[in-house]
């Protein structure tokens, strides 16, 4: 169930008539359980409640229905009730209702509890979002008029369609779209005195059209052909009279075609049921991105899911350019001139969002302008002082049709509502109609197009003229800046899911081994071309993994070398929406620019939550203060670690890989097994901790293994398939099919195993010490462990630190390599006290883990079941080695990174270790392991 869903489903429950046995498991049916759920839930299977006729699900809600007249009373023994308060049953909501009255508490914040009439509970479903798994904000929370509005109107648009599926081909959708964009300008307007009387737009469709909808795209028809009509054209036009009222609006919103899709019965009361919300209460930049998706036949199931917090947008903008002007407001104080100068300098700023979607990091950088402005014309005593931000300021490029008409739109309706929050309502109306005839927002590729001629950086570039506002623009930028010579300012929001072709427009050619880039990187190349003809600061938000790994190399030199720095970076945290049980893709957000900005910052998050601001000289690629260093592979370790090697690679089609089933089937003997089968691990089986087995042949013993029958049938296997491929080397290894391809020495010791591919959502790499004699595949590294202190450096957060930022990536997951991974880690000279203490540290670590058998290492490092004792054993283990590098636990990964940046620079020029570094190790030796 998505938040579009969840809302229309409750509005359904409160229309109908109270059935005070049925309501909690109707309401829950709204929030998405299933039948078998519900069913529990009645039977009092899973029924935790200790309330008479009280319906409690264990991690959700305890709710009762009561007499009338109880429900304070009610709601009160909710939460006092044993079950309630019981840790296992995790109630996070109470609710009491008796069909006259709803009142409700979330136990687990400090959002205040709802209390309402029964019908009006659906208004607060924002409140219950938790229970269906979705993250809310306060901005959804306070107002569902958002949300009812994106429901209905995707109702509206879907009947259309089906009504009219001529309006739905290719040739027609723009259309089809834009009726949609003037609909929503009609709805906000009748409701914010646009038009002249409350609800004008709406009544008049209720009253004009009949009930059957036979003409009511006549009178839709006719109404938009009003306000294409200049009012001195009105005798002429030959409009009704009932179409005279409304004012002349244009430009050129109403230009064009005015023919309207045909309407049934069921699509007109959609229509009337929009026009009767409170279009006062639209928040554009949440609307925009509600109803992005309304369009998008793919998209349509993540409907309400689309929102991006405005703290998200801030962490963009703020540092882009909005903490510079309020800086400089700061200190302008009372100076007349000082803050006249600073609101010149804001009506020249331009900010650019070549990937815009629905508008809403445009129109929260133009709500925060306003802000600023406003409260400069209250320091100069001119609060009433018509805005000198234009919107053609903020220019926008969109791929999909609908969402570049939105974007529009919530511009115009953002720019409206700040007149009236700044100047007052009666300004706000004499200046805003008609319409400008002016477009900002492109429908177009944005990686296939010349920014240059849509945001130019002089009145110099090339124009073109509009024919309507709300077509999608021609090659080129249709309009100059009303204030030249100002500021450009790049940003948007991560996107994927693009094509590579788009891509090698702008890599091609010019950088190697672009393939493997991610597609945001594209606008990181554009932005640094754009840069090569303006002083420009640009920020995008991107997957975290292009900063990282092989794509730093790739990539940054290209942007390090077109004259871009970057100046400010907001390190890994995850970027989450509505969805349901969404927990976010982690995201960095980084600010490129070709001025001179002496001091850059580091925005992280630390291990208790707290952010973090660090101003420092250099940001590196991978977002680390030091300077521009890139990571390379090496063949042995820079820090003199022990040897660690990749396993053995079978190249077998899968006849020498054996599960248990199939060791018990080859009928061999025990002494056979013991001489030929061996325990098989790669990155899934260490983890999982279900070995799988092969058959190991030394060449001494081919006519001895052969002599199996079975065994015999699998070595011919392999023999067929190594001769069935294209590598040249695959095809000689026919010749020795009773072994692996590739194979290494098997070591007499125990093994230190670390596997190749692990989630990202671990806490620590994963590893494990394993049996002398095990045979490691390739998908698995090797490390001989006569000591195994070398354990700890591998779990250890600092190690993973290292290797999510200079090892490759699987997707999310990481992807381990001992050439780039281990052989490049940084580490002091260790003494022999700091093995030993390490040494323990493992021992801890190893006997942790032991204490929970048979749980594998996916049970034990699952984040959210981590064992207090395991955790406690990695955090010792953590603490002795960090006071290795610095005396001291560092405060977050940032932190880390900056430190091993720091030594492998000095590993990679020669440089010895500085007198603190040492110090460092010197100090930790006379440390008892984990300050025991």
């Amino acid at each position: 169930m998505n938040a579009v869903e969840i809302e229309e489903a409750l509005c359904l429950l409160a229309e109908h008539p109270f059935d005070p046995a049925g309501f909690p498991f109707a309401f829950l049916e709204a929030f998405g359980n299933k039948k078998t759920t519900l069913d529990r839930l009645k039977k009092g299977e899973s029924n935790a409640s200790d309330i008479e006729g009280g319906v409690l699900q264990r991690n959700h809600i305890h709710m009762a229905v009561c007499a009338e007249g109880t429900v304070s009373d009610t709601l009160v023994a909710l939460k006092a009730s044993p079950a309630t308060t019981k840790t296992r049953n995790k109630v996070k909501f109470v609710l009491a209702t008796d069909g006259v009255i709803l009142e409700a508490e979330d136990l687990t914040s400090d959002i205040p509890p709802i209390a309402c009439a029964y019908k009006d509970f659906p208004n607060h479903f924002g409140f219950f979002l938790p229970l269906a798994g979705i993250t809310t904000v306060r901005q959804i929370r306070e107002s569902s008029v958002d949300i009812k509005a994106t429901g209905r109107l995707n109702k509206l648009y879907v009947t259309l369609l089906q009504d009219n599926p001529d309006w739905g081909t290719a040739e027609r959708r723009h259309d089809m779209n834009h009726f949609m964009a003037r609909l929503i300008f009609c709805f906000f307007a009748e409701d914010t005195d646009i038009f002249n009387g409350d609800d004008l737009f709406t009544a008049t469709v209720n009253q004009m059209s009949a009930c059957d909808a036979s003409n009511t795209h006549e009178v839709i028809s006719e109404l938009f052909r009003a306000m294409n009509t200049k009012i001195a054209d009105r005798a002429r036009a030959g409009l009704p009279g009932w179409a005279d009222g409304f004012p002349y609006v244009n430009g050129d919103l109403f230009s064009g075609r005015t023919d309207v899709p045909r309407f049934s019965r069921i699509a007109r009361s959609y229509l009337l049921q929009i026009g009767a919300l409170d279009w006062k209460k639209i928040n554009p930049d949440i609307f925009g991105s509600m109803i992005q998706a309304v369009a998008d036949d793919e998209e349509r199931g993540k409907l309400g899911m689309h929102y991006t917090s405005v703290s998200n947008i801030l962490k963009v903008l703020n540092p882009l350019f909005l903490d510079d002007v309020c800086a400089k407001l700061e200190a302008a104080g009372n100076s007349p001139q000082k803050l006249l100068n600073l609101r010149k300098r804001l009506s020249r700023i331009r900010v650019f969002d070549p990937a815009c979607g629905s508008g809403n990091f445009l129109v929260i950088a133009y709500k925060e302008m306003r802000k600023i402005e406003a409260k400069i014309n209250r320091r100069r005593g001119e609060a009433d002082r018509r805005t000198e931000i234009p919107l053609t300021n903020f220019r926008g490029i969109e791929i999909r049709d609908f969402s570049a008409e939105i974007a529009r739109l919530a511009l115009i309706i953002a720019e409206y509502q700040c007149d009236v929050l700044y100047r007052g309502q009666q300004e706000a109306l004499a200046e805003f109609l008609p319409l400008e005839k002016k477009n900002w927002v492109t429908c177009g590729n944005a990686l296939r197009l010349d920014w240059l001629s849509i945001c130019p950086p002089t009145a110099k570039g090339v124009k073109l003229a509009s024919e309507d506002l709300f077509s999608t623009p021609l090659n080129q930028a249709e309009i100059d800046f009303e204030n030249e010579g100002g500021e450009t300012y790049i940003g948007s929001k991560w996107q994927s899911n693009e094509q590579k072709s788009d891509l090698a427009q702008i890599f091609e050619g010019q950088v190697k081994g672009w393939k493997s880039l991610d597609y945001v990187s594209g606008w990181f190349m554009k932005a640094a071309i754009f840069g090569k003809f303006t002083l420009t600061t640009s920020a995008f938000v991107a997957t975290n993994s292009i900063n990282q790994g092989q794509q730093v190399p790739i990539l940054w030199p290209s942007i390090i070398n077109s004259g871009n720095k970057i100046v400010f970076a907001h390190t890994s945290f995850k970027w989450s929406n509505l969805a349901n049980h969404n927990a976010g893709v982690t995201v960095v957000i980084v600010g490129i620019s070709n001025r001179k900005i002496n001091s850059k910052k580091i925005f992280s998050i630390s291990e208790c939550g707290k952010n973090i601001i660090k101003k420092v000289n250099n940001i590196n690629s991978y977002l680390i203060s030091g300077e521009n260093v890139i990571v390379h592979p090496v063949s042995k370790s820079l820090a003199g670690l022990p040897v660690m090697i990749r396993g053995n690679s079978p190249t077998d089609g899968g006849y020498l890989i054996l599960e248990k089933n199939e060791v018990d089937s080859l009928n061999i003997s025990e002494y056979a097994k013991s001489t030929f089968i061996r325990k098989f691990i790669g990155s899934r089986e260490l983890i999982s901790g279900n070995p799988r087995y092969c058959i190991w042949i030394e060449d001494n013993q081919v006519d001895e293994a052969r002599s199996n029958p079975n065994i015999e049938e699998r070595i011919n296997r392999v023999r067929e398939f190594r001769k069935s491929s294209k590598k040249k080397s695959t095809i000689k290894a026919a010749n020795w099919p009773h072994r692996f391809d590739e194979r290494k020495p098997i070591p007499n010791s125990p093994i230190i195993c670390v596997p190749v591919i692990s989630s990202e959502n671990r806490p620590y790499l994963p590893a494990d010490l394993i049996i002398s004699g095990t045979i490691v595949s390739n998908k698995a590294f090797i490390l001989e462990a006569e000591e195994i202190w070398p354990l700890a450096l591998i779990c250890s957060r600092l190690n993973l630190s290292w290797v999510a930022a200079v090892c490759a990536r699987m997707r999310t997951d990481y992807s381990y390599t001992n050439t780039l991974g281990w052989n490049t880690l940084p580490i002091p000279q260790l003494t022999k006290k700091n093995k030993e203490d390490l040494t323990h540290c493992a021992e801890e670590i190893l006997l942790a883990r032991e204490a929970h058998f048979p749980k594998t290492i996916a049970d034990l490092y699952d984040p959210k079941k981590m064992p207090e004792n395991l955790r406690h054993a990695h955090k010792r283990n953590d603490e002795v080695l960090e006071r290795i590098y610095i005396g001291r636990r560092f405060k977050n990964d940032t932190e880390r990174l900056e430190k091993l940046f720091e030594l492998y620079t000095k590993m990679t020029t020669g440089e010895t270790p500085s007198r603190r570094d040492q110090s460092a190790s010197e100090k930790s030796s006379l440390l008892r392991p984990g300050l025991r």
